[in-house]
Order: C-alpha cells, then structure tokens, then sequence
C-alpha cells in the first residue's frame, strides 16, 4: 500500500477522474441478470464503497464517469466474437439501451457534471469508446477504477489505462467478481503490478479539504 504522502499525490482532484465501471441495475441490481455477480457486489460492500467514492468525488470536485454496457434490441454493432456475449443474448435480464437495466444503480447518485458513456460493443470500457478522448480533454492524469467485474472489465480498464499514459489506481474494497475470493487474487497477482492499490478509506482521505473547481 502507497504512504498518505504518496497515494495524495496522485490524487490531486484537478488531475484525477473515477471511473464506475458497469454498475448498472441490469448488472449489481436487484434484478440483475448476473445474480451471483450482483450479491457479490452488495454483501462485499463494494458496491456501497463506490457510491461513498463518488459522493466524495462530487464534494471534493473529482470528475466522474460512469462506464455502460449495453446493446440495441436488434443486436446490432454488438460483439459476438467471445462466449460471454453470446451467454448475454440468452439471459433473461438484456441489458438494451434505453431499458430500466442499463440505468446507475443504487445507491450510487449521478449528479448532473457526471459523464455517462455507454458501449454496445466489446470488454473495456476505455478501448473504442469516448472515455480516453475525455479523460484527455479534462486533463486526467490518474484514472480511479470502481466496480465489477474484477473478471473481466475491470483489468480490461486498468491495462487500458496504463497503456495510455494514465496512472490507474485500483481502491481493492470497490471492485467485486466471482467467485469471492477471485477478486483478491486478481488483485494480488495481476492489478497489483500495474495499478496503485489503495482502500476507499484511503482514498477518500485524500479528499478531504476544500472543494475544487475544475476550470
């Protein structure tokens, strides 16, 4: 784990933007169409640790984006390249664009400066979306990585970052997958060697102070 020194230092709110990756209804609601997945991700508490992060974002003025996954009734421009997404079109809950699946859910809050970024297509929610181009016109230096799964979308974002120039860091209570103890030896053996690795409290920590305006 980085010093207070260390960690505060990449986490200037001026140069830093926190990414929720798929926490969306469809995926860690109530009636998700991954189940498992979504009890992993309230009974760890790592779902609740990524609306504490943003709501500390918002007073502290870190920038947010919120990473959705989902596709059009009719399929098309979606991927079908990997068995994951040919799984997805056969399960009960679709996660279609415009649906009550694909909205943030509970209890993280959107505020009105979150970006939301939505894909119909692949495993990363940095490769062949917006979020790069945004992260450079806010002038992100270090991306915070928040949400699920610790399986596959969420290293997608991390070695997606780090291959960009980005510093990434990974809070290890606020990203969740299956089985429980996958997650930390994701972490361990492979995020860990690519990515800060903090916890939300001490993330939050270094955010605490007067609020900053980004220009």
């Amino acid at each position: 784990m980085p010093s207070y020194e260390q960690l505060s230092g990449l986490l200037d709110p001026v140069t830093t933007v926190l990414l929720t990756v798929e926490c969306q209804q469809g995926v860690v609601g109530p009636d998700s169409a991954l189940p498992e997945l979504a009890q992993e991700a309230r009974s760890s508490g790592a779902l609740a640790n990524v609306a504490r992060l943003v709501t500390g974002a918002h007073e502290s003025g870190v920038q947010v984006i919120h990473a959705i996954a989902e596709r059009r009734p009719d399929g098309r421009g979606g991927s079908r390249n990997a068995r994951l997404f040919r799984a997805a079109e056969r399960l009960p809950v679709q996660q279609l664009s415009g649906s009550a699946a694909v909205r943030v859910a509970a209890p993280i809050e959107v505020a009105e400066e979150d970006i939301v970024v939505r894909r119909l297509h692949g495993l990363s929610p940095i490769q062949g979306t917006e979020v790069d181009a945004l992260l450079r016109n806010l002038g992100a230096r270090t991306l915070i990585v928040t949400g699920v799964s610790a399986n596959v979308a969420v290293p997608n974002a991390v070695f997606d970052a780090v291959n960009r120039g980005y510093t990434a860091v990974v809070p290890t209570d606020a990203i969740a997958g299956v089985p429980s103890d996958y997650t930390p030896a994701m972490i361990r053996n492979t995020l860990a060697l690519v990515a800060t690795v903090a916890t939300t409290d001490e993330v939050l920590a270094c955010w605490k102070g007067p609020r900053v305006t980004r220009a």
